[in-house]
């Protein structure tokens, strides 16, 4: 077990009685044997035991709650279901854990207006379902939907296999009530959409719990297409299948999803429950769906399947029916979870790159797996260039997590040097935080930080995640160095002016 704790024996007894007070002594979890299945989220690299976790039932438990940490300076974080992958639900510091699976009402679905309010612990795909009756439906659809909650989504800025179309959690989120560190209750935005103002919504979406908590939200509902067609199309090359990415987005045609996996991911797939014939021999395959009016659906069918042919596809297979349409999307979402067949550990990453880059960056992350002694797989959204690098391992190995992670460096150091980002959706957390300065230059990075201290003055709220604890990660490259000065003089020259 892993501690980072620096509260007194008599602070804890304290605290503890207070938050009992709050919630009830039943809601508050302290000893190490209840607190060891929180000490960690998705990353499980970097264990860390937090002092308490608390289940609030209400905005108001919150609002107390963060009193009790501010009373005593005491660190707290935001957690739903636990899925977030950087590392952004893990107690760096100890403190509190907000765990917020007592506080998952729908509170108001409203069709007219296209929108919903729910709670923070409301699971993604439930707000789907309970929006299906109308037909409609809420478009961020991570591949931890079926637990990952809203409350996480926002932190995140989550995305998932339908966001190509649609846009990530940011573009759906109206307003926000949320509780600052000071103990505060804030409403963000309006329920109109319409920001006068700053717009503190986006600020807070994708602030990854560095500004506060989210304890309502309200979001867009979408209407459900009329008629939606899935297809799978197999390669035996993963240059050819990379090459039908760009050539689809090229033609002016944007699927609903455009989703990438490779042949280690197909093993997995098929030698578990989620197997749905893909040949197992198959460099790669796409899952792509388009979706849209019926009178127009099957001319976009029709250009879609021009490029994939076009490209040396040895079969394409398109779903029948519905059932075979959720068949197949449950491989793709499913399987993170089937690399258990497959390997007895595994690592996911997320970055990202132009569309362009794909069959250059995904031949050098290859050699990088190699280079280190580490299988690779990739299971990803390449139609928006978000990889997910999965690098298989054994952790009873000597050494393996330090190959991990010099693994991992290596490949965002690629990413960053093509012309990409370091997250698509992970967000940054604890797991990336050292890689901001190649992305980001220092006075960059300070005025992010001058704003999470207007949120969170006395860095209370998820400290020690997304901002770099040491100067940089080894030495930048120097091009990197040039572009960041350039990105930042730039910007300067269009404020003054």
């Amino acid at each position: 077990m892993n501690t980072a704790s620096t509260i007194s024996d008599i602070t804890r007894d304290s605290v503890q009685r207070e938050l009992a007070a709050i919630v009830g002594s039943e809601w508050v979890l302290h000893t190490p044997d209840e607190l060891i299945v929180y000490e960690c989220d998705g990353l499980t690299l970097h264990p860390r035991l937090p002092d308490f976790v608390v289940f609030p039932s209400c905005t108001e438990d919150v609002v107390q709650i963060m009193a009790v940490a501010q009373r005593h300076t005491i660190p707290f974080l935001p957690r739903g279901a636990g899925t977030c992958l950087s590392g952004g639900a893990i107690a760096v510091e100890g403190g509190i854990i907000l765990e917020f699976s007592r506080m998952k009402r729908i509170l108001n679905l409203d069709f007219d207006n296209r929108m919903a309010t729910v709670e923070p612990g409301v699971v993604n795909l439930h707000l789907t379902q309970a929006a299906k009756k109308k037909n409609f439906y809420y478009a961020p659809d991570p591949s931890s939907q079926m637990v990952s909650t809203i409350g996480g989504n926002v932190a995140e800025n989550s995305g998932g296999p339908h966001t190509l179309k649609y846009g990530v959690t940011t573009n759906h989120v109206m307003a926000l009530e949320v509780v600052l560190p000071d103990a505060e209750v804030y409403e963000l935005g309006t329920a109109a959409g319409d920001f006068a103002g700053y717009d503190l919504v986006g600020a807070f979406v994708g602030s990854e719990g560095t500004f506060g908590t989210v304890t309502k939200a309200t979001v867009r509902l979408l209407y459900s297409p009329p008629a939606v067609k899935t297809m799978l199309a197999v390669y035996d090359s993963v240059v050819d299948a990379t090459r039908t990415v760009s050539g689809i987005i090229a033609r002016g045609i944007v699927p609903a999803a455009l989703e990438m996996i490779d042949s280690n991911t197909i093993q997995a797939i098929e030698a578990s429950v989620y197997a749905t014939g893909i040949p197992k021999d198959a460099e790669a395959v796409l899952l792509i769906e388009v979706d849209g009016l019926e009178a127009g659906i099957e001319q976009q069918m029709e250009r879609v399947v021009e490029v994939i042919r076009g490209n040396n596809a040895r079969e394409i297979r398109i779903a029948k029916d519905e059932a075979e349409r959720k068949k197949l999307w449950a491989a793709r979402k499913n399987a993170f979870g089937a690399y258990g067949r497959i390997s007895a550990n595994y690592y996911t990453m997320d970055g990202v790159i132009p569309r362009s880059k794909l069959p250059e960056v995904l031949q050098e992350i290859d050699a990088l797996g190699r280079k280190y002694g580490l299988r690779m797989a990739n299971v990803f959204h390449a139609g928006d260039g978000n990889l997910h690098p999965i690098i298989l391992y054994d952790a009873s190995q000597p050494e393996a997590k330090e190959k991990v992670l010099s693994l991992a460096g290596d490949i965002l150091r690629r990413c960053v040097e093509v012309g990409g980002a370091l997250s698509g959706e992970h967000g940054i957390g604890l797991e990336k935080q050292e890689f901001m300065a190649l992305f980001f230059s220092e006075r960059e990075l300070g005025v992010m930080q001058q704003l999470k201290a207007v949120f969170n003055p006395q860095n209370l709220a998820n400290p020690s995640k997304i901002f770099p604890m040491r100067r940089g990660c080894g030495e930048m490259p120097k091009n990197l160095l040039e572009q960041a000065d350039q990105k930042y003089k730039a910007v300067d020259e269009m404020v003054r002016f």
